[in-house]
């Protein structure tokens, strides 16, 4: 029978892509101030508090985007129980190991080897942010979120990309605004961060809309 038949079925499916929309919307924008700012921090003059307060925001945008998930394929209760704060510290984890990666290759070959690390990481990850908040036991290798990892790899490639290799940006005239002067500027790293925002949204909404789709079979 056609679905336009079934307007049950029709209404599930627009309200499962709604949800999946907003719920990407939401953690793409959580992970790219989060992770936007820790970059920012740590990639100029990096100092024992840069490093701190960049850890703390990573960290914080963690746990808030984890509760974006929770509250999409599960629950939000218990969100600070010991093996679901594990799962933060896994992409937070991630992240730090992903620049020590790349400077420690440096030029385009860190850029390459880092994005390999990166889409592994996350890749097990949100595996194992599945398995915590689903409980699911296994994964079939048709389930297993390797395109949003790869999505988020690619992200953070041109955030590096932007910052290491593109010196530009463009700044407006002085403007006055009563007793103080505002200069607006855009650099390459506000577009780094911008793409990265893409990128993380085009990867959520894609794991997202396929995990939606596996708990409304089951």
């Amino acid at each position: 029978m056609s679905v336009l038949r079934q307007p049950g079925v029709l209404g599930r499916t627009t309200r499962q892509r709604a949800v999946g929309v907003t719920a990407a919307l939401s953690a793409a924008a959580v992970e790219t101030v989060a992770v936007g700012c820790w970059f920012s921090l740590v990639v100029g003059s990096r100092t024992t508090a840069t490093a701190l307060a960049g850890l703390g925001v990573l960290f914080c945008g963690a746990v808030l985007r984890m509760g974006v998930f929770a509250a999409t394929v599960s629950d939000l209760d218990d969100l600070l129980q010991p093996q679901r704060l594990g799962v933060t510290v896994v992409f937070t984890g991630g992240w730090i190991v992903w620049l020590l990666v790349a400077e420690f290759f440096g030029e385009s070959l860190g850029v390459a080897v880092a994005a390999a690390v990166i889409s592994g990481i996350l890749t097990g990850a949100f595996v194992l942010e599945r398995r915590v908040f689903s409980g699911d036991a296994t994964d079939s290798s048709s389930d297993i979120p390797a395109v949003s990892g790869l999505l988020l790899a690619i992200g953070a490639s041109t955030l590096l990309v932007a910052a290491w290799f593109i010196d530009w940006g463009i700044a407006t005239s002085p403007l006055s605004l009563g007793f103080t002067t505002v200069v607006l500027s855009v650099e390459a790293l506000h577009l780094g961060v911008l793409a990265f925002g893409l990128f993380s949204f085009f990867a959520h909404q894609h794991r997202f809309q396929r995990l939606l789709a596996i708990h409304r079979s089951n």
